[in-house]
């Protein structure tokens, strides 16, 4: 099968956890015999093509000129999207199927279907209305309909957990049959060859104390807020531990004001962004994770966290509500509660038994439930039912047509006959 990927984000370039999941998703199925085209936005100084062990990745400039606003930037990459995809269209021949990852790409989405009648699947991977809890002014409200058009335009979705199958049918009105959930994975040989590293560590704590990861993007919905407001009663109950926030941000500034107002700024340490590799190591030196998310369609850090075999706090909404049973492979709090995340959390700093055992039954679980050889079966199973509807709707039409032409044709001779009849009529009576 030949699939075009359409993405605003894929390795090097990550912005969330959309690049991630084309990235492992892409060479599973290259793997399983397919071909995969990834197009994409080229950011620094990026090659415009490369050959990623297999997939094919095609990466465009935006416009010189400078946009208003987002929007305005979003808009503009899609042109250079659909350009390019035109090209290789034209060049090698059409796709079997287009998979588009979330509202950044979907004009590009769109306008490819309709030109070359390509079936049209879709991630949605979060919503504008869950991120922000609502829709609150005009351009959340754009962003919000171009979901919308996505969905409608898709011939299958798939989201990532069933709350995000609740939610986009709450949302958009979806069908239930058109929504499929497909959890995102983990490439199981992440931590392969890769141990505690104490040199490492001692760069963000000393020996003693114990390590309190949180690892991600610094927004609200994230929840690091709460877990910042945990500290001091962790701090007041086991003195040798050290927060260390892993990432960057709009809210780092407004954060860091936060430990200070606290008096906690020799117990929280500020990582900035870290690479992949000193992420993995990060993971293998931290005690506890905690991801304390108010919003989180599924939690891809979690399933991280689990492999690593460190001992995982999440909050229970959306995704990782479903992925952690707590006490068995993890720890879950209430959403927003920095009581209930210092409860986890101490929980796990004083019991050492309780972590070897969660520690286990997370690296069996994700092994089990989220491996990407089973995640992209089911995927490519989607793509197949895609395709069949765009061929049944195509024949359908087709013979709506002919239909109508056959009803046309008998229409214009009833109206030929009644023509002659009249005029033999007429000139009988002559």
């Amino acid at each position: 099968m030949r699939i075009l990927m359409l993405t605003w984000e894929y390795p090097p370039r990550i912005v969330g956890g959309i690049s991630r999941v084309v990235h492992d998703l892409s060479h599973r199925l290259i793997k399983d015999g397919h071909d995969v085209t990834v197009v994409t936005y080229r950011e620094g100084d990026m090659e415009y093509f490369e050959n990623d062990k297999g997939v094919k990745v095609y990466r465009v400039d935006n416009y010189m000129i400078t946009p208003n606003n987002f929007t305005d930037w979003i808009m503009q990459l899609n042109f250079n999207l659909t350009s390019k995809a035109t090209e290789i269209i034209n060049k090698e021949g059409k796709f079997d199927i287009i998979h588009a990852h979330d509202w950044l790409v979907t004009y590009s989405a769109k306008t490819l279907k309709q030109a070359y009648n390509i079936p049209l699947v879709s991630t949605i991977h979060a919503t504008e209305a869950g991120r922000n809890s609502g829709i609150h002014d005009d351009v959340q409200r754009y962003i919000n309909d171009t979901e919308w058009l996505l969905t409608y335009e898709s011939t299958d979705v798939i989201v990532n957990s069933n709350y995000m199958k609740c939610e986009l049918q709450r949302l958009f009105g979806l069908p239930f049959d058109k929504i499929n959930v497909i959890p995102n994975g983990v490439n199981l040989n992440l931590y392969t060859g890769i141990d505690r590293d104490y040199e490492f560590r001692r760069k963000y704590a000393m020996d003693n104390e114990k390590i309190i990861l949180y690892l991600g993007r610094l927004v609200y919905e994230k929840g690091v807020q709460n877990l910042i407001s945990a500290m001091p009663k962790i701090i007041a109950n086991y003195n040798d531990v050290k927060l260390v926030i892993a990432g960057k941000g709009g809210m780092m500034d407004e954060l860091k004001a936060q430990v200070h107002s606290l008096g906690i700024d020799d117990k929280v340490y500020f990582t900035g962004y870290l690479d992949s590799k000193s992420v993995q190591k990060m993971y293998k030196c931290a005690d506890v994770s905690v991801f304390p998310s108010t919003y989180e369609p599924f939690g891809i850090v979690a399933l991280e966290s689990m492999l690593s075999g460190t001992p995982t706090v999440v909050s229970d909404v959306g995704g990782l509500d479903e992925i952690i049973t707590h006490g068995v492979d993890g720890m879950k709090s209430y959403a927003g509660n920095y009581n209930s995340i210092a409860d986890s959390v101490l929980s796990l700093l004083f019991d050492a038994g309780l972590c070897s055992n969660i520690s286990k039954n997370a690296k069996a679980k994700v092994k089990n439930k989220y491996n990407w050889n089973k995640i992209a079966q089911d995927t490519h199973y989607v793509y197949e039912r895609a395709i069949c509807q765009s061929e049944a709707e195509k024949q359908l039409k087709q013979l709506a047509q002919e239909k109508e032409n056959k009803a046309t044709k008998a229409q214009n001779s009833e109206k030929e006959i009644t023509k002659l009849l009249s005029f033999k009529k007429k000139h009988a009576y002559a």
